[in-house]
């Protein structure tokens, strides 16, 4: 398969240069955790070809992924922590730096290492502390406050045991691939300090059963977090087939066009992640049964199907997490039924939106006009993905939930 058609949604970006994403090469420091193994796999899949690794660990799941969805992966891995300036050869012809360690050493090294040459250093880290858990992710450049760089320094100096969540390191793995990115095409990196907090988690007292409406790229993040988070009950509905061009973010479909995709989630979550899933290959019907569920994941790609996922669940009086996302933005809406609020259909205005473009596609038909794919790019989906799961844990851990909006050209992000 030609790298145009894997990449063919991303390369229809305005401005999008594969190119330079192609040809640089990328250092990555790592520890002991999933957060450098879920950069690698998304950066894979975006097209960047050349990795130099240095970490103790990767997660042999994810790397043979990352191989198999971009056969030009040319990854270098030093397996070990980053402690001393001599390692600092190995990353000579890197273009960016990203920092995913968790021990204080490897952050000054690095840090050192970018006020000398000049190098974008991403700094990216998960926490938990005084009962509050999250994410930070800052990156660095000559000139940047020592304040800035206070807040994701992290508390120890040598490597240790230390935190991981994988549904927070999908989130910071999407975040630090964003600014990676920019970096690289010479965009604006963001300003400020990212980050995405909560209280500590408590878990709910039963496992959910939970069905989730499309398996695309939110499908496909949705999947892996909820796997991660130790939800095994899931049922992928979804009517299509893998198609080449989905594979530039929906990274369980690696070998897999031609295939149904919410079947084939479905097995590969089985097999690598111990779900017990299953697919469903069929539309989501105007009637829907949705008693076997505790909660609805909406992942689906239309509004008309979006519309009757927020009439059904507020007839039967089921959760409902709605994700949505276009090429640089995205949301999370939940609808919880024991709270008198709108809908995602009513809040979100799709009634007018499908009104209006049943009037437009009307129009096109008359013009007889060719219309192009929409772009999309997989942080984007990555990112709401795991926002989606994390909406949902909380409110099963009895927490307050408000909805959730990510804009990539925003400093702060979410």
């Amino acid at each position: 398969m030609a790298p145009q058609e894997r990449l063919d949604r991303q390369l229809r970006i305005e401005g999008w240069d594969q190119r330079a994403l192609d040809l640089a090469q990328v250092g990555v420091v790592g520890d002991a955790d999933l957060l450098p193994s879920l950069y690698v796999l998304s950066a894979a899949a975006l097209g960047i070809n050349h990795l130099v690794v240095i970490a103790p660990w990767i997660d042999a799941r994810l790397l043979d992924m990352a191989r198999k969805i971009n056969p030009h992966l040319d990854l270098i891995f030093l397996e070990g922590y980053y402690t001393h300036p001599v390692l600092a050869d190995i990353f000579q012809d890197c273009r960016v730096m990203v920092d995913l360690s968790c021990y204080g050493l490897a952050n000054k090294l690095l840090w050192g290492q970018g006020f000398q040459q000049n190098l974008p250093i991403i700094r990216g880290l998960l926490y938990d502390r005084e009962g509050e858990q999250g994410l930070r992710l800052f990156t660095y450049r000559r000139g940047r406050e020592w304040e800035e760089l206070e807040q994701v320094l992290s508390p120890r100096n040598l490597p240790g045991a230390h935190f991981d969540d994988g549904v927070l390191a999908i989130l910071a793995a999407a975040l630090a691939l964003e600014e990676t990115k920019n970096a690289l095409l010479g965009q604006e990196v963001s300003r400020e300090v990212i980050s995405y907090r909560r209280p500590k988690l408590t878990p709910g007292p039963d496992a959910p059963n939970i069905g989730v409406v499309g398996a695309g790229a939110l499908g496909n993040f949705v999947g892996l977090g909820l796997a991660y988070a130790g939800f095994r009950r899931l049922t992928f509905i979804d009517p299509q087939e893998v198609e080449a061009t989905n594979l530039n973010r929906q990274v369980f479909f690696y070998e897999g066009v031609g295939l149904s995709k919410a079947a084939l989630l479905a097995e590969r979550l089985n097999q690598g992640w111990g779900a017990i899933s299953r697919g469903q290959v069929r539309y989501f019907q105007e009637d829907p049964d949705l008693s076997p569920y505790d909660v609805i994941f909406d992942c689906a790609d239309n509004f008309a199907t979006k519309i009757v996922l927020s009439e059904k669940c507020q007839e039967q009086g089921k959760v409902l997490i709605s994700g949505g996302t276009s090429v640089a933005a995205g949301q999370v809406v939940v609808y919880d039924p024991s709270r008198n609020e709108p809908t995602p259909a009513a809040l979100l205005g799709l009634y007018d939106i499908v009104a209006n473009r049943q009037e437009e596609e009307y129009r096109r038909e008359r013009e007889s006009c060719l219309y192009q794919p929409e772009p999309a790019v997989i942080m984007t989906n990555q990112i709401i993905a795991g926002l989606m799961v994390e909406a949902y844990r909380r409110l099963w851990a009895g927490q307050e939930v408000a909805n959730m909006f990510y804009d990539a050209g925003s400093d702060q992000k979410i």
